[in-house]
């Protein structure tokens, strides 16, 4: 009787994680369609991004707490360390260093929430690991020191975001999103100002708002309801399986087939993270 309300939560927090790190993934593909500086683009998905998230609160509650602001904070700073990230170090070696993340987050989920890392969690970390070396083997290297340096950084205000965002798992974590949506426009246009204006286009206006829309509006919205379900290592672990969508992406758009080590990399990340979640949801505490 005790089993059963218990794993609903952690099943449907699952569900929403999977579709968050669904929806992130298409960021590359529209990402590419606008020819703008990085800051320009996180500044105008985030102003989209933000108009979803009032239209779903509606009266969004800002207590300016710290785990709030930190959230807000960490998320800030992930977007914009990514974005830098990319333009100086391989997109692969960005998304390879950045996923790293699920241990540090592990550890400070152990260390602030008190939130145990169970065995199978663990065990997933060096299959998720091989997996992604295998799903970016044709396009790891060449990469810049300091762009591999921010990608490993953003990794860790990624586990910060994760761990900031479960201590509000009592309360409404969307409105962490929102202030770090607010934030990154406030640097984004702050940094605009010194940067080539951006040429408007409808094309590029048509990608920002994709991406405002759904690849972080509506997936904010997904990813609040997941942290508040599952535990924060859990949500970082699920959210791994976002890059093994990208090649699907690439081939439905440029017909570009991915090869076999691609195709295995992603086979074994989507294994690590199912059997992990699966025996973690069905697990009674």
């Amino acid at each position: 009787m005790t089993d059963i309300p218990m794993r609903k939560p952690a099943n449907s927090g699952l569900l929403a994680m999977a579709l968050t790190a669904f929806l992130w993934s298409i960021a590359g593909l529209f990402i590419k369609v606008v020819d703008w500086h990085p800051f320009a683009i996180a500044a105008a998905r985030s102003a989209v991004a933000s108009l979803v998230i009032l239209a779903w609160l509606r009266r969004p509650h800002i207590h300016w707490s710290w785990p709030q602001v930190g959230a807000a904070l960490a998320q800030t700073a992930t977007m914009l360390l990514f974005v830098t990230a990319n333009k100086t170090t391989s997109a692969a070696n960005a998304i390879l260093l950045q996923y790293f993340g699920p241990v540090s987050t592990a550890l400070l989920g152990a260390w602030i929430l008190r939130e145990r890392v169970r065995w199978e969690q663990w065990a997933s970390f060096p299959f998720v690991g091989l997996g992604m070396a295998l799903l970016f083997m044709d396009k790891i290297g060449g990469g810049r020191l300091l762009g591999n340096v921010l990608a490993v950084l953003s990794g860790l205000a990624f586990s910060f975001c994760f761990v900031f965002l479960r201590m509000q798992k009592d309360a409404s974590p969307l409105e962490s999103m929102l202030l770090a949506h607010w934030f990154t426009v406030a640097i984004g246009v702050g940094v605009s100002l010194f940067l080539p204006a951006p040429v408007f286009t409808w094309k590029a206006a048509g990608a920002i708002a994709m991406l405002g829309v759904f690849q972080i509006g509506a997936a904010a919205i997904l990813f609040s309801y997941a942290i508040k379900r599952i535990s924060a290592v859990s949500a970082n672990l699920v959210a791994v399986i976002e890059p093994v969508f990208n090649p699907v992406w690439v081939f439905l758009a440029l017909g570009e087939r991915p090869g076999f080590t691609a195709i295995a990399g992603g086979a074994i990340i989507i294994a690590a993270v199912t059997a992990a979640s699966v025996i973690s949801a069905r697990r009674t505490t």
